[in-house]
C-alpha cells in the first residue's frame, strides 16, 4: 500500500495565473510554507526557512482560486505531489513538481478575503468542503 498525499497550509506568493485548455480551467499558483526559526542552547540563531510550492487547480476549483485567492491570502490544500521532466533549449533535462489540489480551503478573516477580492462576500459555500462538488 502506498499513499500520495500532501497537506499544506500558506500563503499565496501570486495572484493565480489561470488558462483554459480544451475547455477547462487550470490555475497555477506559488504557495509560501515557513517554519519559524528558533535558537540553539548555545545561543546560535536558525532562521526562518520558507519553502515554495507551485500548486496546480483543475475546473471548479480554478474557478475558485480564480475569483477569491490573491497574492497573501492564506489557504489550506490537500493534493498529490507529482514531477515530471522536460528538456530545456539547452537539450538538458530539468524536473518540475508540482501539487495537484484536490481539497481547497480559503481562510482568513473575512474582512481579508474582502479586501483580496471584491466579490469574495458572495461565496458562502453552504456545504462542507468534502461536499463540494469539484
Amino acid at each position: 500500500m502506498s499513499i500520495n498525499k500532501v497537506i499544506l497550509l500558506g500563503y499565496a506568493g501570486k495572484d493565480p495565473e489561470v488558462k483554459e485548455v480544451a475547455g477547462t480551467k487550470i490555475a497555477n499558483l506559488s504557495l509560501a510554507t515557513t517554519e519559524k526559526g528558533y535558537t540553539l542552547q548555545n545561543g546560535i540563531q536558525v532562521p526562518d526557512r520558507t519553502e515554495w510550492h507551485s500548486l496546480i487547480f483543475w475546473k471548479g476549483l480554478a474557478e475558485v482560486v480564480e475569483k477569491y485567492v490573491r497574492k497573501g491570502s492564506q489557504i489550506y490544500i490537500e493534493g498529490k505531489i507529482k514531477t515530471r521532466q522536460y528538456e530545456d533549449r539547452t537539450g538538458s533535462k530539468r524536473y518540475v513538481t508540482e501539487i495537484f489540489v484536490d481539497k481547497l480551503e480559503l481562510l482568513g478573516s473575512r474582512l481579508a478575503q474582502q479586501e483580496a477580492s471584491p466579490q469574495s462576500k458572495l461565496y458562502q459555500p453552504e456545504q462542507s468542503r468534502e461536499d463540494l462538488p469539484f
